[in-house]
């Protein structure tokens, strides 16, 4: 038996997925042996690997107003290119102002990728988390909302915000071998995506790489099929699937702090209601 953990993207609204997973560590349950996160989903994730409940809440709830976390003044600054500030994110909140503990990361006995979109093939690569980089470029590629953060070239290679090419990798759990899968939504059931508006300005920025850009067209059809299909495998027993009841008028970007813990308590919550059934299909018993 293998255990898999399958964590959304969604900027923000992730603190849905924070909550479900401090419930998960408040509860005493097992970690999984397997865990892929797109995007915030995954940059969150680690935090859940290195057991610091309310971790993500405090830096959210610390930092959402500071301009040097984000906001349009940081596309000024020399080599960022980005609405979040990338040093003061990725560097100088986890390794100085709210530490995160690689020495517990670095124990964690699974495996952990992060997914990305290869601007060249259009597709999704799968690529482990590093245990100890205190730049985090991984974490930066994997959160990288076109127009909204650089491109990364990681071993050679483009990267950008791996929500673009397979923004729920569930079937990648599959394929990584796991046969006990819970999966977190941030998005609530009836949540349809609809074709990408900023396609005219995709074009022209990134008209080098046409098979990224065919993945932006085609993206909200696959990310719809790809909620259906596995809706379907969850009522076939095969998934539990773990979704916010609403998630109207929170902003990716959100500033309201009060609407920040209202989401992470409402992840809360749902991750407590399910910890039992989680617990059920984590062990060696049937589900």
């Amino acid at each position: 038996m293998k255990t898999g953990l399958v964590l959304e993207g969604g900027a923000f609204r992730t603190i849905f997925s924070s909550g479900v997973c401090d419930a998960f560590l408040d509860a005493g349950l097992p970690l999984p042996d397997y865990t892929v996160g797109v995007s915030a989903g995954i940059t969150y994730g680690t935090s859940y690997l290195s057991r610091q409940s309310r971790r993500n809440l405090k830096v959210l709830t610390t930092y959402a107003h500071d301009r040097r976390y984000m906001g349009l003044g940081n596309y000024l600054l020399p080599g960022n290119q980005s609405y979040f500030g990338l040093k003061f994110s990725y560097e100088t909140i986890p390794n100085q102002l709210v530490p995160f503990d690689y020495d517990t990361f670095e124990a964690y006995p699974g495996t952990a990728e992060a997914v990305v979109t290869n601007l060249n093939t259009g597709e999704a690569d799968y690529l482990p988390v590093p245990r100890r980089d205190p730049r985090n470029l991984l974490l930066q590629a994997t959160c990288a909302i076109p127009l909204m953060f650089p491109v990364y070239h990681l071993d050679g290679q483009p990267y950008l915000d791996g929500g673009c090419a397979d923004p729920i990798p569930w079937r990648r759990a599959f394929e990584a071998g796991c046969d006990r899968v819970v999966v977190i939504l941030t998005r609530e059931r009836s949540y349809r995506k609809e074709p990408e508006k900023t396609m005219s300005v995709l074009r022209r920025a990134f008209r080098q790489y046409p098979a990224f850009l065919d993945t932006m067209a085609r993206r909200a059809d696959r990310y719809n099929e790809s909620r259906e299909a596995l809706f379907t495998l969850e009522r076939e027993g095969r998934v539990l699937v773990l979704a916010p009841e609403t998630t109207a008028g929170f902003s990716r970007t959100e500033r309201d702090l009060e609407k920040i813990r209202r989401l992470w308590q409402a992840g809360y919550f749902t991750g407590l209601d399910a910890a039992d059934r989680v617990r059920r299909l984590w062990s060696e018993e049937e589900p």
